[in-house]
This record gives structure tokens, C-alpha cells and sequence, in this order.
């Protein structure tokens, strides 16, 4: 009889399959496999909020497969993923096929390497029902909030609504930076830029206008700039003062789940969901030429900044082997993890440093190389030494007035050479300044007054929502991708580029949380509850009662929102476009239904008008020569199409260009992945090139 291994994914299995070798079976569960039920709330509240969990719709001929695999195997091992989760699904695998909650059964991987699987088959354990009990008092949780406030919701505002007790919050957070940006009033300031030579140098360099004897002055009106700049006529510029420093950088941590989202989004321009989907492909395993199957990250849902001492060795090597021991640090670096990590697994890194992007290139798919190649890069460059900067600052006098300027150069490259962090927002980094020595005389080249207004704060960005949720300790690394995506379906949020915005179904659902569920959308609240649930997973706080204190104040206040709104409806604001409804002549406005946004006649019931909403790409079709538009399908999945449709029947899922055919002059389409291309749609014409290749 072999031993059977009961996994999440048929990835997963076959990677660890690989190295179990004969004696094991290795099967999937293809994740949960109870839950509570879809069709009613499903938790007995007088009864200690037990949840009444049934089996999920659709896999009963896999629960019976995987009870007759366990019949006939001498031992089952529990293999899911190494969090809550996946501890919560071996706990519910355990309930189906009978096994004992006593036995060491329960097998956990960091990694899906040789040496990581033979580790997790060495140190088998019991099922940790305090990890269990947090998943569940979750799960109740978001219950109790989904299916007790949407129907509330519902009544208030439109059907289809949900409530949820982190998506909520996240909306909140989004709608207050916008009431932020509405309520902001622009204040006018003005800087003096003067642009100096030295005798000698050929290159001018920048200098600022700072103040008068020594004191700042802030200049607010284009009068008091033309005043400065009338005094300073004549003026003679002279070096008074010259500092110089060394500045040192010093290399970001290894990913957390949430830096990686924020870094994918900045860098590779991936939203949370698609960053997760490819970590997830590298963590379970994918066949990598003569290696075969092989999970080339560590777990990809973590807070921790460990990394074990081997994967520090194995860096150290690469580095001084490649660069030199120079762009060694003095001693091996260690990060701390923040105070509310769970710190249950490792960083994400590369499981086999020693194993670098471009070998591994041709077995990967677009986004999973460039994933892998920015969690190696960061892990790397987190082993390796500072980068060195020269600074020189420099006051400059003219007259009683004084300008300052500034300037670095790289002394050292350090960790730099490999990778930096990239930024949310662009900082200003100054050229290196000239050779200058006090008393030197300056030659003024050109000087003027600029206006410039105070700007509001910036909407958010999916890097930056996921930043702002961690620090206020709202959620946890599983749970980032899966609310951004949520919301933006719910029809709360939108994409204005790469930010986002609430609509007025999100602004008007908030408001009504604020006025009657304050501690739903309240960050210190969730913040809380986030802190009880890690507390329960520590066996510190009883889930139960954690449940019975939240419930016993939630059921209050939705009475009381009850008796408050009786009777009463909130509308939605429609926005209206300049789109004149052809069968009665209104301006149509824009609605939000089933499937996002549609144009729609704002005389119903006398007119039902309705329109899908479509985006010019500045294509033309190559069946009839009118407009191509971008639009969604049912699913959301977007494609482009004719605007003459139906009469004309073009329609693609590759993107127009604004690059017109050398041939025939038709608009050209960009089809990606691996057989990606620029071609020419028209019929006749055979023009196409590779992605990479440039224009001829």
C-alpha cells in the first residue's frame, strides 16, 4: 500500500510527486472542499456561532475519489498550502475521510524543492486548531457582515449590493483621498531658479533661491518674485559656503506578499491579482528544462522578513563569485519583521538563488519570468552592500540674498548596480555639482521667477491601497488581491489609468456606513479585529467569545439603522454625458448594471434606450475603415471591435496601435504572449514583425 499526499493543486502534486518518488500518491483537492453554504447564512448564532458547513457544489465525485484514495492508502498526509487557509482545508479533509486529529498528519511546505518537501515529510505534525479557529472566526466574520448588512444595503440603496468587513474599509479609504483632493484649494507660490557657471567649466548648474540674511523667505505672488528679481539685478554671485558628505543606501528588504504587489504594480505595471497568480505558478512548481518540475519561489503569502541561513549562504556566494567581495556587506544582513507579522514561513525568494532569470527564461511565461526576475533581483540586492553617494551642498550669496544648490555622484555602486526599489511618487535627484570652493566668484547665466500651486494628495494606486491597508493593519497578505478585486467588480471603485476612484455607488454606500455602521468602516476597529484574529491563531483569545462580543454590538446597531431608516431610499447620482439619446433627444446618462457601466435614456420608463459604452483607440477597422472602440465582453474581459456593429462584423482581441502599416498604411495590431507580433489585419496585405523589433 502506498501513502497518500493530499494537496491543493494539480501543479502542486505533480512537482511534489516528482519528489516523493515511488511509495506515495498525490492528489489534489483543487482547494476547499466544504464551506458554508451559498444559499442561506449558514451559522447557528445561539449555539456558540457554529458554522453548518456543507460540501461545495460540484465536487462530490472528487470527494468520493479522494475517499477511496484514502481507503486504500496505508497513510494520508495533509499537504496544503502553510497558512490559515490551507490549514483550515486539511482540518475539513480530516472531518471527510475520517482521520485522527491526534496524528501527526499535517505536512508543510516553504518551498517545493527536494530538500524543502523531504524537510516538510520530516517534521510531520498535528493539525493546529488555534490556525484553524482563526480561519473559521474569519469566515464567521465576513458572514455575519456579508449576509446580515448587504440586504440592508439592498432596501437602502440597490439589490445586488455587498458589505464586507475589509472591502469596506478599503472603499472608505478611497472615497476619503477623494473628498481629500474635492475639498483641497490650491495655494500660489513662486521660486526663483537661477542657473550659475563657475570660470572654466563649460556646464552651468542650478541653484535655488532660499532667502535674505540667512532666513527663508516663501514667496507667494508673482509682485514679491519681480521685487526679488528687480533687487537682484546687478548683483554679484559668489560661492559662501561648500559642504561636503557621503550619503549612504542602504538595499530593501526581501519581499513581503505585500511589498511584492506594491513593487509588481510600480515596476511591471501588474495589478495584485495577476502578481498572485504568477507567484502562485512559480510556488508550485513548473517544468524547468532537464530539472523537470521545480517550484522556483518560496510561499507567496507571508509578512516576514526571514530567510534562512542557507538561502543567505547561497546569495553571499552568487555575489562575491559575480561582482566581487567588495559588494559584500561587513556582516550578513538579517531584517526584522515588523511587531504584527506572523512571521509563519520565509520572505519570498528564490528557492535556488544560484538559479538566475535568463536560465530559467525559456521555461517561463511572460509574467512569470518577469516576476521571478524582480523577487531575485530584490533578494539578491538585499544581501548585498550599501551603495556610497557623494554629496556637496553649497550656500551661494548675491547681495544680501542667498541661493542654495545641491548635488551627488556615485561613489560606489554597491547594491545598486543589480536593483532599486521603485517609488510611488518621482523625487528629484540632483547632477552632480561643479569643483567649488569658498569665496569663488559665479557667473549668472539666467535667472526667473516660476509659479507653482500647492498639489492636492494623490489618488490611490493599487500599490499604494495595499501600502495604506498594511500600515493601518487592515487584512493580511492573502487578502490584498482578492479586495481590490472585489471592490473594482462591485462597482464601488474605478480605473482612471492607474488610480482609483470611487464612483457614486461607492461614495453614496460610504456615507451611509459612516452614518449608521461607523465601526464597519472604521480603520482602528478593523484594525483591531485583525489583531484579536492573530491572537486567536496564538491560542490567546477564545474565538467564540471574540464572536459573541462582535455580534452582540453589530446586531445593535443594524437594529437601530433599522428604526432610523425606515422608509427612507437613497439614490444613486447618475453622471450625464453629452450623448444625445436618439429617440427622444435627452442627454443620456451613465448607469451602473450587472455588467459594469452602460449609457442609458434617463426617461425610463417612457424610453428604454440603453447603450454599451465604448472607448475610442484612435484604430481604424481593416474590413470597412470605421472607428475601432474598446470593449468588454459579458465576463469583463475586454476586446475591440467595428463601431458599425453589427453591420460590420470586425472584432479582435489585440490592440490597436497608433502605428500605421509601412505597406498600406492600414492600423496596425499588437497580439502578446509567447506568439506575440505587430501585424496588419487587412486583407491582402502580409506585413507583420516580432514585439521586440523595431519599426523599418
Amino acid at each position: 500500500m502506498s501513502d497518500l499526499v493530499i494537496v491543493e493543486s494539480p501543479a502542486k502534486a505533480k512537482t511534489i510527486k516528482k519528489y516523493l518518488g515511488p511509495g506515495y500518491e498525490v492528489v489534489a483537492s483543487m482547494g476547499h472542499i466544504r464551506d458554508l453554504p451559498k444559499s442561506k447564512f449558514g451559522v447557528d448564532v445561539e449555539h456558540d456561532f457554529e458554522p453548518q458547513y456543507v460540501d461545495i457544489k460540484g465536487k462530490e465525485d472528487l470527494i468520493k475519489d479522494l475517499k477511496k484514495a484514502a481507503k486504500k492508502s496505508e497513510q494520508v498526509f495533509l499537504a496544503t498550502d502553510p497558512d490559515r487557509e490551507g490549514e483550515a482545508i486539511s482540518w475539513h479533509l480530516a472531518h471527510l475521510l475520517n482521520l485522527d486529529l491526534d496524528q501527526n498528519n499535517r505536512v508543510t511546505f516553504n518551498e517545493i524543492t527536494k530538500s524543502g518537501v523531504k524537510s516538510g515529510m520530516d517534521h510531520r505534525r498535528r493539525i493546529d486548531l488555534d490556525l484553524v479557529n482563526a480561519q473559521q472566526a474569519r469566515r464567521v466574520l465576513d458572514r455575519i457582515v456579508g449576509y446580515k448588512l448587504s440586504p440592508f444595503l439592498w432596501r437602502k440603496i440597490r439589490r445586488g449590493l455587498s458589505a464586507g468587513r475589509v472591502q469596506s474599509v478599503a472603499v472608505r479609504l478611497i472615497v476619503d483621498r477623494e473628498e481629500e483632493i474635492k475639498a483641497f484649494k490650491p495655494e500660489e507660490y513662486w521660486t526663483i531658479d537661477a542657473l550659475l557657471g563657475v570660470k572654466g567649466v563649460r556646464k552651468a548648474f542650478a541653484a535655488k533661491f532660499y532667502g535674505k540674511k540667512g532666513k527663508k523667505i516663501d514667496i507667494k505672488s508673482e509682485e514679491e518674485s519681480n521685487q526679488i528679481l528687480k533687487e537682484l539685478e546687478g548683483a554679484d554671485y559668489m560661492v559662501d559656503s561648500v559642504k561636503k558628505g557621503v550619503r549612504k543606501k542602504t538595499p530593501s528588504p526581501p519581499f513581503t506578499t505585500s511589498t511584492m504587489q506594491q513593487e509588481a504594480s510600480r515596476k511591471l505595471g501588474f495589478q495584485a491579482r495577476r502578481t498572485m497568480k504568477a507567484a502562485q505558478e512559480l510556488y508550485e512548481g513548473v517544468e524547468v528544462g532537464e530539472m523537470g518540475a521545480v517550484g522556483l519561489i518560496t510561499y507567496m503569502r507571508t509578512d516576514s522578513l526571514r530567510i534562512s541561513d542557507e538561502a543567505r549562504q547561497s546569495a553571499i556566494h552568487f555575489i562575491s563569485g559575480k561582482y566581487g567581495e567588495e559588494y559584500l556587506p561587513d556582516k550578513p544582513r538579517i531584517y526584522k519583521s515588523k511587531s504584527n507579522a506572523q512571521d509563519a514561513h520565509e520572505a519570498i525568494r528564490p528557492t535556488m538563488p544560484e538559479l538566475f532569470p535568463d536560465q530559467v527564461k525559456a521555461s517561463l511565461t511572460t509574467d512569470q519570468y518577469k516576476l521571478y526576475k524582480l523577487i531575485w533581483e530584490r533578494f539578491i540586492a538585499s544581501q548585498m552592500a550599501n551603495a556610497e553617494l557623494d554629496t556637496v551642498s553649497a550656500d551661494i550669496t548675491a547681495g544680501e540674498y542667498l541661493f542654495k544648490a545641491s548635488g551627488y555622484s556615485v561613489r560606489f555602486n554597491g547594491f545598486t548596480v543589480l536593483y532599486e526599489e521603485g517609488k510611488d511618487e518621482e523625487t528629484e535627484n540632483g547632477d552632480m555639482l561643479p569643483p567649488l570652493a569658498v569665496g569663488d566668484p559665479l557667473k549668472l547665466k539666467s535667472i526667473a521667477g516660476n509659479q507653482h500651486f500647492t498639489q492636492p494628495p494623490p489618488r490611490f494606486t493599487e500599490a499604494s491601497l495595499i501600502k495604506a491597508l498594511e500600515e493601518n493593519g487592515i487584512g493580511r497578505p492573502s487578502t490584498y488581491a482578492p479586495t481590490i478585486t472585489t471592490i473594482l467588480q462591485r462597482n464601488y471603485i474605478e480605473r482612471e489609468a492607474k488610480q482609483l476612484k470611487p464612483t457614486a455607488l461607492g461614495e453614496v454606500t460610504t456615507q451611509l456606513m459612516r452614518d449608521h455602521f461607523k465601526n464597519i468602516v472604521d480603520v482602528d476597529f478593523t484594525a483591531h479585529m485583525e489583531k484579536n484574529l492573530d491572537e486567536v491563531e496564538i491560542g490567546k483569545v477564545d474565538y467564540v467569545d471574540m464572536l459573541k462580543s462582535f455580534y452582540g454590538d453589530f446586531s445593535k446597531t443594524l437594529d437601530t439603522a433599522e428604526k432610523e431608516m425606515e422608509g427612507t431610499r437613497v439614490k444613486v447620482p447618475h453622471e450625464e454625458t453629452d450623448i444625445v439619446c436618439e429617440l427622444c433627444g435627452r442627454k443620456m446618462v451613465i448607469k451602473i448594471g450587472r455588467f459594469g457601466k452602460f449609457l442609458a435614456c434617463p426617461g425610463f420608463p417612457e424610453c428604454k434606450n440603453t447603450k454599451r459604452i465604448a472607448q475610442e483607440t484612435g484604430g481604424l477597422c481593416p474590413l470597412c475603415g470605421k472607428k475601432v472602440l474598446e470593449k468588454k465582453s459579458k465576463t469583463g474581459k475586454k476586446y475591440y471591435g467595428c463601431e458599425d456593429n453589427p453591420t460590420c462584423s470586425f472584432m479582435t482581441w489585440d490592440e490597436p496601435m497608433k502605428e500605421q502599416c509601412p505597406k498600406c498604411g492600414a492600423t496596425l495590431f499588437k497580439k502578446r504572449g509567447k506568439a506575440g507580433k505587430i501585424y496588419c489585419a487587412k486583407e491582402g496585405c502580409d506585413y507583420e514583425r516580432g514585439l521586440k523589433d523595431n519599426a523599418k
